[in-house]
């Protein structure tokens, strides 16, 4: 699948547990920040979605757990979307971005590293009914 939006992030300390790795619902919170960030990017406003009587909302969400972030990490969640049904299914990359510094002591440093991989299905609620949004699909060219 290509990846048609990245969003840079960073581990802040506070999102880590006392094992010093990234607590697992905080990659919940990465994805959704690149799945906001592309929907806003595309000229859509959850707000004024919610106006009109338009929700959007999470169906579904599986997450591969391969490696974990840790404090100050530097990462990029990466994004594809397709359309299945009435569902929009966001597959979305955490990747750990190079870090030359840290390189110098430990060698995963030194190269871009897959540590999450997830697949988010989305479905649009209208007026209180599941339904197909002619809108959704215009602006994320479905």
């Amino acid at each position: 699948m290509e990846f048609i939006f990245s969003f840079p992030m960073r581990v802040r300390d506070y999102e880590c547990d006392i094992q010093g790795i990234v607590n697992n619902a905080n990659y919940l919170h990465y994805f959704e920040v690149c799945r906001h960030e592309y929907i806003e990017s595309r000229g859509v406003e959850f707000a004024d979605l919610h106006r009109r009587g338009i929700d959007v909302v999470v169906a579904q969400a599986e997450i591969k757990f391969k490696r974990s972030l840790r404090p100050r990490d530097r990462f990029e969640v990466r994004l594809a979307i397709e359309k299945r049904g009435l569902r929009y299914v966001f597959h979305q990359d955490i990747v750990r971005c190079v870090d030359e510094v840290r390189a110098a002591t430990d060698a995963s440093y030194a190269k871009d590293q897959l540590c999450i991989r997830a697949q988010t299905d989305i479905v649009a609620i209208i007026d209180g009914r599941l339904s197909d949004c002619a809108e959704l699909n215009e602006k994320f060219g479905l």
